[in-house]
C-alpha cells in the first residue's frame, strides 16, 4: 500500500497499481450511461475491489439478506477504515463496490454516523436494478456502520 499523487491509497494487484475511485467520480460517470453500460460499469467496479482472501470469506463476514453471497471484512490503519469485500455475483459485487467506495479510507467515527444510503442516492439503485439485486444493500450498509462504530469505540472516539 502506498499513497499516490492524488493522496488516495493505492493498492497493487498482480503488479498493477489501482487507485480507488471516489464515489462522486463514479456517480458522474454513471449519470451519463444507459442501462446496459451501467451494468458494465458495476461489473468493472466489482473487479476493482481489493482481492479478499478466501480465508476471510466465512459465515462471520457474510452479509445476511443478500440474494447472492456477499462478504465484508473491516480493517483499520492509521485511524482510517479499509474494507475488503467480495461477492459470487458480478453485478452484486459492483453494488458492494459502490457501498465500499462511499466509506473506504474514512475515519471510523465519521463512517459510524455517515448517511451511506444518501451517498448512494445518485445511483437510484432501486429503480435501476431489480429488487433481487438491491435487497441486501441496507444490510450491507448496516454492517459497515456497525463495524465502524465498533472500531471508533475501541479508539475512544
Amino acid at each position: 500500500m502506498a499513497r499516490g499523487r492524488s493522496g488516495l491509497l493505492r493498492y497493487a494487484r498482480n503488479d498493477e497499481v489501482l487507485d480507488l475511485r471516489p464515489l462522486a467520480d463514479i456517480a458522474e460517470e454513471y449519470a451519463f450511461l444507459d442501462a446496459d453500460d451501467r451494468y458494465r460499469l458495476l461489473i468493472e467496479l466489482g473487479r476493482e475491489l481489493d482481492e479478499m482472501p478466501a480465508a476471510l470469506q466465512t459465515d462471520a463476514t457474510l452479509v445476511r439478506g443478500c440474494s447472492a453471497s456477499v462478504w465484508v471484512y473491516p480493517t483499520e490503519a492509521g485511524g482510517q477504515l479499509h474494507f475488503l469485500a467480495d461477492s459470487n455475483a458480478a453485478i452484486t459485487k459492483g453494488i458492494v463496490a459502490l457501498v465500499i467506495a462511499a466509506v473506504q479510507n474514512q475515519p471510523a467515527a465519521e463512517v459510524a454516523v455517515m448517511d451511506v444510503a444518501a451517498a448512494l442516492e445518485p445511483f437510484d439503485l432501486k429503480n435501476q436494478l431489480s429488487s433481487n439485486r438491491t435487497q441486501g444493500v441496507p444490510n450491507m450498509i448496516a454492517l459497515v456502520k456497525e463495524h465502524a462504530a465498533r472500531i471508533a469505540a475501541s479508539q475512544g472516539r
